[in-house]
This record gives structure tokens, C-alpha cells and sequence, in this order.
């Protein structure tokens, strides 16, 4: 087995965040449905876009946000996302490299602008996400690098991959690439209604074995097994993956292997200011502790920790520095 470069690299849609604060009135003229992720076309977005107040620009997409955490907890990262040659596409690559990323994947010279996701915070903290993919979705198995994938010790992949093809079949081959590698493969399922458009190819993925571990929030867990019983759709999980992780907000996380169950509990907050990116950030918390070969409910525990970061402040990048406000709280990192 070729030696480990990076403890994990993300694949994902590469966009950019703009983000604002709103209330329920503009969500209903919009038609958009609170706490959704809408896929939208150039047109729309435009519209929307023009409607918005001041707005808080950032570079996100949800497993780049990810890798950026695994970073700031002092993890080797890496990133495999596509952006157009363009200003904001500048911005992006700039954002993530200079947060300690490895990000390699060449930029488009033409076609669709960068992507970008139109972030609508209510008052209650909930997003409600309408994403132009752009360039993202052009990502391609060509964008995969067979030897940057097989360096890594996990390879974690966004649901929301599943919605352009291109992008759908470069998740296969790195997926293919790193089981060859005897690597790790994790899912994240994304967003609930991501699940309802391609539930049985997400089941698919996790009995055939091409994702080993997979990250859930009650409403996908719920979603994908079409029950609103959480011990039923939990016992489900238990037979269909190596490693599932189940957040549930405030009630912590839950951690299911095919014989065994742990919890770990939320981490205490001030105040809740924007959801955005608080699965995103659990899963980098974990995904850090699994590298380290952390037990399930101390990587829970670094999962919840960041999470509680993100979610008390606007936008899905961490603020401070994730390893030195572990050390605070006396966890291991």
C-alpha cells in the first residue's frame, strides 16, 4: 500500500456562497421551500440574486467546507472540485489553498461561470439553498487524479455529486480508485430532498460496498428509508453500511457499525445564527477523529465541537482555529 499524502480528500461541487439574512415572506414570492436545496438555472438565479439585501460572499460547497475544517483541526487535506477560469473562480481556488487545502484540479477555460448557491437565513437560523452548479457541474472523471485519490486514507464524496452526470461517474471512478488502494470511501447524504431524488441509487451504493461510511441527519435518514420511525430507519442503516453516523441537532449524534451503537452529545452554544454547513463541519470533526483512529464517540465529539462553531456565526467556514479550540475544550486532536 502506497503511503498516506493525505488523511482525507474531498470531492465535491465547488460554489460559491452568497449568503443573507431574510425572512419567510421572501422565501414564499421566491416559491422556495424552507430548508431545501433547489437546483436553479442562470436565469433565476439572477433574479434572486437582484431581490437579496446586503449579502456575506464566501467560497463554499459542502465537501469542500469539509476539507477546510479537517484542516483547520490539523489534518493533510485535499479538494477535487471544478471552477471556471473567472474572477470568482479565482477567489475559490485562492480561499481554499490559502486555508491549508491541496486543490489541483485545473479550472474550465470555457463554458458555464462558477458556481454559486443563494443562501437564504431565516431568523430560526434554517438555510434555504438555490444552487446555480455552473462550472461544477463539468466536473469529470478526467478531473480525477488516480494517484492523488489512492493517496488518500479517505475519500469522502457529497451526495449532491449525484446530480450532474459527469460529476456522478468522476464519484464512481474515485470511489473504484480508492477501494483499489484498500482506502476508505465516505458519503455524505447531503440534504433530505437530494434523497428523495436518488434513494435507491444511494441505498445501491452502500449494499454493493462502494462507500464504506455513511453521514446522515435524521431528515435524510428518514428520507431514505421512507419511515419516520428513527429506530426502524436506524436498524436499517446498521445492515446496510460498515459505519453509519446519524446527527440529530441537539440530541447529539448517534454512530451504528453492524454490531454495535454509541451516542456522543451535541456541544453546548451561545446562540444559533445560521445552519449553514453544521453537517458539513460535524462531518470534518469526524472524519479528523477517524483518521486518527479515534474511538466512535470521541470523533463525535470533535464532529459536534465544530459543528457548534459554524452554527454561531453567518456562513460554512470555521472562524477560528478547530485543533486550538479543541485543545480548549480538552478533547484529542
Amino acid at each position: 500500500m502506497a503511503d498516506v499524502k493525505y488523511d482525507v480528500l474531498g470531492i465535491g461541487n465547488a460554489l460559491f456562497d452568497v449568503l443573507v439574512r431574510t425572512d419567510e415572506a421572501f422565501l414564499a414570492k421566491h416559491g422556495m421551500t424552507k430548508g431545501s436545496m433547489s437546483l436553479i438555472d442562470e436565469a433565476r438565479a439572477a433574479a434572486i440574486y437582484k431581490d437579496m439585501g446586503p449579502a456575506t460572499e464566501v467560497s463554499g460547497g459542502s465537501a469542500a467546507n469539509t476539507i477546510v475544517g479537517i484542516g483547520s483541526l490539523g489534518a493533510r487535506a485535499a479538494y477535487v472540485g471544478k471552477v471556471k477560469d473567472d474572477q470568482i473562480g479565482k477567489l475559490y481556488v485562492h480561499d481554499i489553498r490559502s486555508a491549508g487545502v491541496a486543490f489541483n484540479t485545473p479550472p474550465a477555460k470555457d463554458g458555464a461561470a462558477t458556481g454559486c448557491s443563494y443562501i437564504l437565513v431565516t431568523g430560526d437560523g434554517e438555510r434555504t439553498m438555490n444552487t446555480y452548479l455552473g462550472a461544477a457541474q463539468d466536473l469529470s472523471p478526467a478531473d480525477i487524479d488516480p494517484a492523488e485519490i489512492a493517496s488518500a486514507g479517505i475519500v469522502y464524496l457529497e451526495g449532491y455529486l449525484w446530480d450532474p452526470k459527469n460529476a456522478k461517474d468522476a464519484f464512481i471512478k474515485a470511489a473504484e480508485i480508492a477501494h483499489d488502494a484498500k482506502r476508505k470511501v465516505a458519503l455524505t447524504l447531503s440534504d433530505s430532498f437530494c434523497v428523495d431524488r436518488y434513494r435507491d441509487e444511494f441505498l445501491g451504493l452502500m449494499r454493493n460496498g462502494t462507500v464504506d461510511i455513511v453521514f446522515a441527519n435524521e431528515s435524510e435518514l428518514h428520507s431514505l428509508y421512507m419511515t419516520s420511525d428513527f429506530d426502524t430507519a436506524l436498524k436499517q442503516l446498521r445492515n446496510d453500511v460498515n459505519l453509519g453516523v446519524v446527527t440529530r441537532s441537539e440530541k447529539g449524534c448517534v454512530v451504528v457499525t453492524p454490531t454495535d451503537a454509541v451516542a456522543a452529545p451535541a456541544s453546548p452554544i451561545a446562540k444559533l445564527v445560521d445552519t449553514t454547513g453544521a453537517g458539513d463541519l460535524f462531518a470534518a470533526g469526524f472524519l479528523y477523529g477517524l483518521s486518527r483512529n479515534l474511538a466512535h464517540k470521541q470523533c463525535g465529539e470533535l464532529g459536534a465541537l465544530a459543528a457548534a462553531e459554524v452554527i454561531q456565526h453567518i456562513g460554512a467556514r470555521p472562524q477560528v482555529s478547530l485543533k486550538e479550540l479543541a485543545q480548549q475544550r480538552g478533547l484529542t486532536v
